[in-house]
């Protein structure tokens, strides 16, 4: 379920959802202009806007990691979850605001919905800030089912793009893209290597992985198709979006699979 088009204070959700802070020094005055609950990752990162709020059941570290590539301002877990270390850790570090309800996902988005005194006035536009001079070359490597890991590189990648002061829009496209391909590898493959090429005309990411390759790469790129397990799937992933996602998200989109080999995507975003 989304609410759009909304600018309501987090404050007031988490009054209206009886919800404990969790993370978040910087609660008052903090704003949302949309509600985004979903607890498939994939759809988190395809369709969720940016300045969101997260409501999900799912408690893993990859809620929080696509909520912040995706740009969400806020994760509010449901049904008295509370989460870990990690996600604490991640949360503070990134700046996401974090809040546990007792309430469940109906539960909650009707709560929200009928916040009364609904703030709403002009949002500011982020500055876009001056473009890189120079290509600046990075490599990374992922190991294939180390969940605890998955995606700290593409949070790394993110890091490198805001700091050579790309555009935010552009980073997020790159970060959403890069984030699917990181759990492909994760979730599919033994490991990766993954090479940022960061230019004033272009991005590009190429990840080449070893494993079991993509048997039909026409039927893998079809929304809602997947080899996903039941465990993966637990982890919010393995909806069949990740391939559509990393492709509607780029600019250009070249892969290479052999079977029992591996595959190599190569994505490419243009610096406009």
């Amino acid at each position: 379920m989304a609410i759009h088009n909304h600018h309501i204070e987090i404050q007031k959700i988490k009054e209206s959802l009886q919800a404990q802070l969790i993370v978040g020094d910087k609660i008052n005055g903090a704003y949302v202009t949309d509600i985004y609950a979903s607890d498939l990752m994939s759809d988190v990162l395809a369709y969720g806007n940016s300045g969101s709020i997260l409501l999900t059941g799912l408690n893993s570290v990859q809620a929080a990691i696509s909520a912040y590539m995706a740009e969400f301002k806020a994760i509010v877990f449901l049904r008295g979850k509370i989460p870990d270390i990690d996600i604490k850790l991640f949360a503070q570090e990134k700046g996401l605001i974090i809040l546990s309800t007792q309430a469940d996902m109906y539960e909650a988005c009707v709560k929200i919905a009928n916040i009364e005194g609904v703030l709403s006035f002009p949002v500011e536009l982020e500055e876009t800030i001056s473009k890189a001079e120079n290509i600046s070359e990075h490599s990374f490597h992922i190991d294939g089912q180390d969940f605890a890991s998955a995606g700290l590189v593409s949070t790394q990648i993110k890091a490198i793009l805001k700091s050579i002061g790309y555009d935010p829009i552009l980073i997020r496209r790159v970060a959403i893209s890069t984030y699917e391909a990181e759990m492909n590898v994760v979730m599919h493959a033994k490991k990766a290597d993954v090479t940022l090429k960061a230019g004033d005309a272009s991005i590009e990411i190429i990840i080449k992985d070893e494993g079991k390759g993509i048997a039909n790469i026409e039927m893998a790129m079809k929304e809602g198709y997947s080899t996903a397990t039941e465990e993966q799937r637990a982890l919010g992933f393995g909806a069949g979006m990740g391939l559509p996602n990393i492709k509607k998200n780029s600019d250009k989109l070249d892969l290479e699979s052999t079977v029992n080999v591996g595959t190599t995507i190569t994505t490419t975003f243009l610096v406009r």
